[in-house]
């Protein structure tokens, strides 16, 4: 569950940062400004659907180099604009740490979705199921009737465990996901393509 509270959280991070590098948009030279914020809108939209197609692994390599191309024109482009004459004093000591936070944030949510326990965890954790099942079914091996209702209890609540267990571990994949938590980034979207930020 911690785990997959932090990435959650890194979700909520991720919105906060690409929030407020947009909002330092207003730093920099106004001749320069409607073309970023359009590279923000692109870039937070393809954001809020990169993890979408997480089984489709052709499509997920298009949509980060997309991603990485548009972190590249929106970093030159902020170089660039900060180095213009009517750009504010302030903006590459406000802009520049607030676009290297966006970026960033991508690569540890990246790291995130790819950071699983060991395989040796997986297999304790199946040979203990297993042997939990020997010493059951050798306790009840004794009595001449069995009881159905214990046996499937047992098998149920053991499979079950195993289940939330390993599904808490791909919260994009299985009835436990965090697909609720990019919410934060289709809003934070609308509210630049309407006009709220910035």
């Amino acid at each position: 569950m911690t785990r997959l509270e932090e990435r959650r959280d890194l979700i909520t991070q991720e919105a906060n940062a690409i929030g407020t590098a947009y909002l330092r948009i207003d730093l920099i030279s106004k001749q320069v400004q409607p073309e970023m914020r359009e590279l923000f809108r692109t870039y937070t939209g393809l954001r809020t659907t990169i993890y979408e197609d997480r089984e489709n692994k052709p499509l997920m390599e298009i949509k980060q180099d997309k991603v990485a191309d548009l972190q590249k024109r929106i970093w030159t482009l902020s170089l660039s604009a900060i180095r213009m004459p009517d750009a504010s004093p302030q903006a590459a000591m406000l802009l520049i740490p607030a676009l290297n936070e966006m970026i960033d944030i991508t690569t540890t949510r990246e790291m995130a979705t790819q950071n699983h326990p060991p395989v040796q965890i997986y297999i304790m954790l199946y040979g203990l199921s297993f042997i939990g099942s020997l010493l059951v079914g050798y306790s009840m091996s004794v009595n001449q009737e069995r009881s159905w209702l214990h046996t499937l209890s047992f098998s149920a609540v053991m499979s079950l465990a195993i289940y939330v267990i390993v599904d808490l571990e791909y919260p994009r994949l299985g009835l436990i996901r965090v697909d609720t938590s990019d919410q934060v980034l289709f809003d934070l979207q609308k509210n630049m393509e309407i006009g709220r930020i910035g």
